[in-house]
C-alpha cells in the first residue's frame, strides 16, 4: 500500500477516536494541562507523574486507537505502519500549549511553529 493512501486512511481513522476523546472532560483537562501528549507511534502518552486515574484514561484511549488502527490496517498496511502514520498526523494536529513527543524522545510543548516530527512523516 502506498504512503499517500496509508496517510489518507490514517487521517480518517485517527479522526474518529480524536473526536470521541475530546468529548471526555477528563481527557480534555489532561490534554490542556499537559499531563498527556501525542506520541509518534500513534498512541497517547503520560507526561510526568502517572496517577491511577490518568493511567486508566490513557489506557482506555489507546485501546480505542489500537482497534481503529487494526481496522484501518486491514487494507494492506501493518498495524504499526498505520499507527505511525496516524501519530504523524495527530502530532501535526496538536495546538499551541499541547504536548507531543518529538523525534528525540523528549516531550515538547507545541508553539505556533509546526511541531518537530519524525523525518519519515509525510
Amino acid at each position: 500500500m502506498n504512503k499517500v493512501l496509508i496517510s489518507a486512511l490514517a487521517m480518517l481513522v485517527a479522526a474518529a477516536p480524536a473526536i470521541a476523546q475530546t468529548r471526555d472532560p477528563a481527557y480534555a483537562a489532561a490534554r490542556a494541562s499537559g499531563q498527556v501528549g501525542e506520541q509518534p507511534d500513534g498512541y497517547l502518552g503520560i507526561v510526568g507523574a502517572a496517577t491511577p486515574e490518568l493511567k486508566a484514561l490513557v489506557s482506555n484511549i489507546n485501546i480505542q486507537r489500537k482497534a481503529a488502527y487494526t481496522r484501518g490496517a486491514a487494507d494492506g498496511a501493518t498495524v504499526e505502519q498505520f499507527a505511525f502514520t496516524s501519530g504523524c498526523n495527530l502530532i501535526l494536529k496538536t495546538v499551541p500549549g499541547e504536548k507531543y513527543q518529538g523525534p528525540d524522545g523528549d516531550w515538547h510543548t507545541r508553539t505556533a511553529a509546526p511541531p518537530e516530527r519524525d523525518p519519515r512523516c509525510i
